[in-house]
């Protein structure tokens, strides 16, 4: 008797999981606007893994060697995914970084410092 309420448990809990998705899912899916003129440094599926270590890794090089600039800089994330409506990568739902740290649960920190806007200049601390 156990055994089948636990598969009856377990199938109305896939069942709940499908309406879920079946219906967009509880969670808002990312919005994902990108400028497509240019190329990212490296393919989505390696920038949805790995974007936060090349962040970290160009962070240490700026802090410690005084390397500004180039392909891996945060500046140039924030121009091609800034919203073409709002000009922002952060700040609402809609927005390119804002919208894929709320639907994977990760705090976005790298604004606590650096502007979400193209152009804009850092805040100083």
């Amino acid at each position: 008797m156990a055994r089948a309420l636990r598969w009856l448990a377990a199938v109305l809990a896939l069942a709940g999981i499908a309406a879920a998705h079946a219906q967009g899912g509880r969670v808002p899916q990312p919005a994902l606007e990108v400028d497509k003129s240019t190329t990212c440094v490296a393919p989505p599926e390696i920038m949805r893994r790995t974007h936060m270590n090349m962040l970290k890794h160009r962070r240490d090089r700026t802090v410690h060697e005084g390397v500004r600039g180039g392909d891996e800089a945060l500046t140039r994330c924030i121009e091609c995914h800034a919203s073409r409506t709002t000009g922002a990568a952060i700040g609402a739902r809609d927005t390119f970084c804002q919208s894929c740290h709320d639907y994977v649960g990760v705090k976005l920190d790298c604004f606590d410092c650096h502007q979400g806007r193209p152009g804009a200049v850092a805040r100083s601390r």
